[in-house]
Formats: structure tokens, C-alpha cells, sequence
């Protein structure tokens, strides 16, 4: 079955959020709002912090609140930019390759300047990850400074048609240069692939003057906003349509493909609706699904994803006992079923680092093998790198996913402010016993026997409850006053103990 591809895209004053649609079901979703702007691709010049040679890293400041972090094998071996002290026999014949004897950690001096390209954004207290393997991207192609190799996208399967466009590539490609050729120039005429060569090259220049001319931290190159950007990389000839419902990104994206020449011009609509164009798609409804942690299947299974700081974890779940006879045959498929899901979910959620799926128990080895091969086979179409582990006894399967962005369900929420993002809060009697262990340790230690408690307005009605009679229990156990009084700005489970004589706070010195 053929696959049916869509981009659907909607703007508003506060974001722009674009739809990747396969056969009519959403499989990637990007938000973009002013304030979370994307970095991928930015170059910066910066300043190394620290080396750091145990953790084979180096801290750069960007200009970030948190350093960006610099991996020494995101360093590579070209370290062209890096010679202002650096001792020119150190390289092999001046041609920007270190020779064997020396590190490339051993190139970074503190308080050095340096260019790097950020490759992932910040996550939480993380700051962005970069490089200094410099790349610019165009439409056909992608320009490597300093490199000597050219490399076809391996989406490209015609063999001839690899050789004809490695033949054109080589005939234009510049000294100390290597390119990248995109899957989208399958198909292109040579006069094509050398005008987006020529852009790039003259963005190159510009960049190297901003180095030559700017001091640290500075932004020397952004790249495309994400729709653009998407429209770039996700909009090749099997996308059959992009709908777009804000006249002015339809005008932008239809200048873009003029600009690079592009067919695929006449497949952008302008979608006008009073309808949304996102309930029109049926895509604001699973945009809500891919937020819950509990995903329902048609055949009545369900997944749980849940996140943690370490890694997600996927559960699947048969939804309804089965009886011993079929069991290995219906657990195999609602693993099968699950398989084509969790690779849905993942890449809607832009779940990235490590993740752990516990199927449904299956004995016989060759079930095992299809839920693999089937896991594979979804896994084949994302974008994001994947590597899948074996199926362990207990049905287990460890995988990892390449993470650029922040997942999605961090785009679209924050961590509670009542819970810290944990889901769970203290229960109304727990509240009370530490109310209680405060005051204990306030009477060990004060003489004023005259309290104020201030409590949130959902305490107030528990702790004064006529028929249980809390507040007086406590004031007749440790023989103190306890006088309540509201206040909205504490989160429900928060107490503050004032002294009524002074109205001071002594809250931190009785709670643990």
C-alpha cells in the first residue's frame, strides 16, 4: 500500500504548528512559538569555559543562560578553525587534519574562541549540544566547510542515478569543501544543484567575515524558521499536498519553492474555513491523545508512556483477559498492533534518549521475531536515528531514539506548579501530620503559646471541620492556641507558622 503524505499547518498570532500526516494519521508534530524559537543549525562563535577532560567535554558560552556542551567526538578531526594557538607543525602539511599524536581536546584552551553549530536543543537544566563540524543547508544541498567527501542520501536507490549526481557534484565542488546531496535533488539538472551551491557559498562568506569581525558570544548564522525549515526538509515529491490556512506563510512558502525552482510549487493550497484547519484534519483531537499517558487501541489494548528522567518506559496492555487457548496468538497481536502505535507515538511525541517496552508475555520465539521485525519496519520511516535491542525474557525490549528537540508533551506543558511535575500530591492528612510535627517541635522550644497558621482555603474546611474537630484536638494535645487564617497564594499542600505576638515567621526553623 502506497503511503499517503500531507503537511497541514496552522498559524496564529501565538505559534505556528505543522501537521506530518501519513494515510490520513498524524505522525509528527512541530510548535514553534516566538519565545521557543528553533536552534538547530544556528552557528555561534564562542568562548570555551572549561575543559573538562573527565567527561571528555568542554563547556562553550554561547551567550545562553546554560553553557553549550562540546563532546570530543563532536569535535572530529578538523580543527581548522581552532589554529590561533596552535603551532603549524602540530597539522599534517597545513591542510586542516590533525595528525595522529594529537587530540583534539588537546586544541581547547580555556578562554579560547571557538565556532560551533548547535545539533540539540537545551532540555531542561541542559544547555544545547554542539559541534564544531560546521554544516549549511539548502534545498539540494548541504555545504561542509573544510571537508573533502561527498555523500549522497541514501534515500536516493537508483545506482545510476547516484553515480550521474556524484558525477555533476564533482565537476563544481570547490577546494576544502564537501557536500551533501539531499534526496530531493533525485531527478535535478546540473544548473540547479550549481545556483543552490552558489547560495550557500555566499552565505559561507558571510559567515566567515561575521568571525573574522565579531567578538564572542555571537550569533553568526540562523537557520530557516521551523516552517521553512520543515517545508526544506520534509516537503519531497512524495508529500502529495501542504495545507496551509495563514495567507501570509502560504505567499512565503510559495516564494521559497520559486526561489529554489522547486515543482512542487502547485501542491500548496491556501486552506480558508471558518472551521479550524486542525478539527477540519481530525489532528487537534490527536494532538490531545498524544498528551495522556494512557493511548487506547482500536482492538480495545491500550499503552501506557510514561516519562522519567532517565528513560521512557512503554507498557502495553491486552485491555480484557484472554483465555489460555489463544493466548499466544491474540498476545502476538496486539503486540503487532502496539508496535505500529509505539512508533506513532514516539515520533508524535518526539520521545528521544532511552526507551523500554514491556509487550505482552509471548512463549514462542518466531512471535518474538515479528514484533521486532514489525517494530523495525515502523521504526524505518522516522527521521530520528533508532536502535532496537533483542526481546528479553520478561518480553522486554530496549530501544533508543536520537533526541534534537524537546519532547513534545514539554512544548506544550510545564510541570505542575502544585505537584513539581511529580502527579502527586501530599493528601489532606498527611498535610495535618506535618502541621502537627511543627507545632510539636514549636511548643518543645517557644513559650508564646499563641500561634497564626496559615493555610490554603481547601485546608481551612478540613482542619475545621465541626463533626471531626481537628484544630480543637490539636490545641487541647499541646495545650497552644492555634489561630487559622486563608491564604490564596500558598499551594494547597504549604503551611506558614507565625508567632501571633510578632506576626514573625518561624515556619522553616519547625519544618523538616
Amino acid at each position: 500500500m502506497d503511503m499517503r503524505k500531507e503537511i497541514i499547518i496552522n498559524s496564529t498570532n501565538e505559534d505556528t504548528r505543522i501537521a506530518l500526516l501519513e494515510n490520513g494519521k498524524l505522525v509528527e508534530l512541530f510548535v514553534e512559538r516566538p519565545d521557543k524559537e528553533r536552534m538547530v543549525g544556528d552557528i555561534y562563535k564562542g568562548r570555551v569555559r572549561k575543559v573538562v577532560k573527565g567527561m571528555q567535554a568542554a563547556f562553550i558560552d554561547i551567550g545562553f543562560e546554560q553553557d553549550a556542551f562540546l563532546h570530543f567526538s563532536d569535535m572530529g578531526s578538523n580543527v581548522n578553525q581552532l589554529f590561533a594557538d596552535i603551532e603549524e607543525e602540530e597539522l599534517d602539511n597545513g591542510n586542516g587534519r590533525v595528525k595522529n599524536n594529537v587530540e583534539p581536546q588537546d586544541l581547547l584552551r580555556d578562554g579560547q574562541e571557538i565556532v560551533v553549530q548547535i545539533i540539540k536543543e537545551p532540555i531542561s537544566s541542559k544547555g544545547p549540544r554542539v559541534t564544531t563540524e560546521l554544516t549549511l543547508p539548502g534545498r539540494f544541498l548541504v555545504l561542509v566547510p573544510n571537508q573533502h567527501r561527498i555523500g549522497i542520501s541514501r534515500k536516493i536507490a537508483s545506482r545510476q542515478e547516484r553515480r550521474r549526481l556524484r558525477q555533476i557534484v564533482r565537476k563544481f565542488l570547490p577546494k576544502n569543501f564537501g557536500l551533501i546531496v539531499r534526496t530531493v535533488s533525485e531527478g535535478k539538472d546540473e544548473a540547479l544543484l550549481k545556483q543552490d551551491l552558489q547560495k550557500l557559498l555566499q552565505e559561507w562568506n558571510r559567515i566567515q567575515t561575521k568571525i573574522r569581525t565579531t567578538k564572542p558570544p555571537m550569533l553568526l548564522f540562523q537557520d530557516l524558521g521551523m516552517a521553512s525549515s520543515v517545508i526544506r526538509d520534509l516537503f519531497t515529491s512524495d508529500v502529495e499536498r501542504v495545507v496551509v490556512d495563514s495567507r501570509k506563510m502560504h505567499r512565503e512558502i510559495v516564494k521559497y519553492l520559486k526561489e529554489v525552482g522547486s515543482e512542487l510549487v502547485n501542491r500548496v493550497e491556501y486552506f480558508k474555513s471558518r472551521k479550524p484547519i486542525f478539527d477540519v484534519f481530525n489532528i487537534e483531537e490527536e494532538i490531545q491523545k498524544s498528551l495522556q499517558k494512557k493511548v487506547t487501541m482500536p482492538n480495545g489494548s491500550y499503552l501506557f508512556i510514561e516519562h522519567t528522567e532517565a528513560l521512557t518506559v512503554v507498557d502495553v496492555n491486552s485491555g480484557r483477559y484472554f483465555g489460555k487457548k489463544d493466548h499466544e496468538r491474540n498476545s502476538l497481536k496486539i503486540n503487532l498492533e502496539a508496535s505500529r502505535e509505539i512508533a506513532r507515538q514516539l515520533r508524535l511525541r518526539d520521545v528521544g534518549g532511552l526507551i523500554v517496552i514491556d509487550f505482552i508475555d509471548m512463549e514462542q520465539e518466531e512471535n518474538k521475531q515479528k514484533v521486532l521485525n514489525e517494530l523495525q519496519k515502523e521504526f524505518s520511516r522516522d527521521r530520528a536515528i533508532t536502535k532496537l535491542g533483542g526481546m528479553s525474557r520478561f518480553g522486554l525490549v530496549e530501544m533508543t531514539r536520537q533526541r534534537i528537540r524537546p519532547s513534545l508533551v514539554f512544548n506544550v506543558n510545564e510541570p505542575c506548579p502544585n505537584c513539581d511535575g511529580s502527579g502527586l500530591v501530599p493528601t489532606k492528612g498527611t498535610i495535618l501530620a506535618n502541621i502537627e510535627r511543627a507545632i510539636r517541635r514549636y511548643v518543645a522550644t517557644r513559650l508564646d503559646r499563641r500561634i497564626i497558621l496559615k493555610i490554603h482555603p481547601d485546608m481551612l474546611e478540613y482542619l475545621d471541620n465541626k463533626r471531626f474537630g481537628r484544630r480543637f484536638r490539636l490545641m487541647w494535645k499541646y495545650w497552644v492556641k492555634i489561630i487559622p487564617e486563608v491564604d490564596e497564594n500558598l499551594r494547597p499542600h504549604e503551611f506558614r507558622l507565625l508567632v501571633k505576638r510578632t506576626r514573625e515567621d518561624v515556619t522553616e526553623q519547625f519544618t523538616s
